[in-house]
């Protein structure tokens, strides 16, 4: 395969999901039920408690992505800095870094490069970003296993009391939702761990898109636990996107510009034109 096709299909699959939780029209308010009993809001507290205190994560990761009939893996490098930098790095052949993808509180950064092509763009710019009230810190929660809220930087004990709580079974499920959008975590009733992200958008005319995030393999980081494998599901009404994670250690590693300088030789190009190049896969 192709580097160049390595790079279409590994580093714009991240942002293809991205467009899918823009398709709401609105952000999530706050009007949720809270819950309505002192052992949900103990769960809550203890899912929001397990949250790593790390303010670094690095691991080597092996990626890969599937887009209809096509299948890819790849070697990589995922460096992450709390309320910072969550920066993932494709490499072709287990040494050529392919493409990077690199997510700041000020602007999302999409390098290819095999053929010094990139694209830069602040939040506001990203009109799915914008209507949505998803920001860099809703994609730390997901990258995390964390709980999280659409246009907010952080979850306050106040925040807690608008999720809606069922304790029945064996798992526990979060949720918040407004009209044609919801949120919901799956999260194990003993651990109080986060098993599974879904945010769905349900629009009876154009269909219906839904971002799924599984964990597992979790493993214990110190008093903590993470989750090692990461599968992603994301199906449009007329595309199906497979990617997954796989961690080979966590570590905490501090020694790492947290910020990509862009070389001249680099060609900046519209994110336009790296969504149409994509969908024309």
């Amino acid at each position: 395969m192709k580097p160049s096709r390595i790079f279409k299909l590994a580093a714009l699959a991240l942002p293809l999901v991205l467009v899918a939780c823009g398709t709401q029209k609105k952000a999530v308010k706050e009007t949720s039920k809270a819950p309505t009993t002192l052992k949900a809001q103990q769960f809550l507290q203890k899912v929001s408690d397990n949250a790593q205190y790390a303010k670094f994560i690095t691991s080597k990761v092996k990626f890969s992505v599937e887009v209809g009939n096509q299948q890819l893996t790849l070697t990589g490098n995922l460096k992450m800095k709390r309320d910072d930098v969550i920066r993932l790095q494709l490499m072709a052949f287990g040494f050529v870094e392919a493409g990077r993808l690199e997510f700041t509180k000020d602007y999302v950064l999409i390098m290819d490069r095999i053929n010094k092509q990139f694209i830069k763009a602040n939040y506001n710019q990203l009109d799915f970003m914008r209507n949505s009230g998803l920001n860099f810190y809703s994609l730390q929660a997901l990258f995390w296993n964390e709980l999280f809220q659409p246009g907010k930087s952080r979850i306050t004990d106040e925040l807690l009391n608008s999720y809606q709580t069922d304790l029945i079974g064996e798992d526990a499920i979060i949720s918040m939702e407004n009209g044609k959008l919801s949120y919901r975590w799956l999260a194990d009733k003993e651990a109080a761990q986060i098993k599974m992200a879904n945010i769905m958008y349900d629009d009876k005319i154009r269909g219906n898109y839904q971002l799924n995030w599984d964990y597992e393999d979790f493993r214990a980081t110190g008093k903590k636990l993470f989750p090692f494998a990461h599968k992603i599901l994301f199906n449009t009404p007329d595309k199906s996107i497979k990617m997954a994670m796989n961690f080979n250690y966590l570590g905490n590693d501090e020694e790492w510009e947290t910020r990509t300088e862009i070389s001249s030789k680099y060609r900046e190009v519209t994110v336009d034109e790296i969504l149409r190049r994509f969908m024309a896969l």
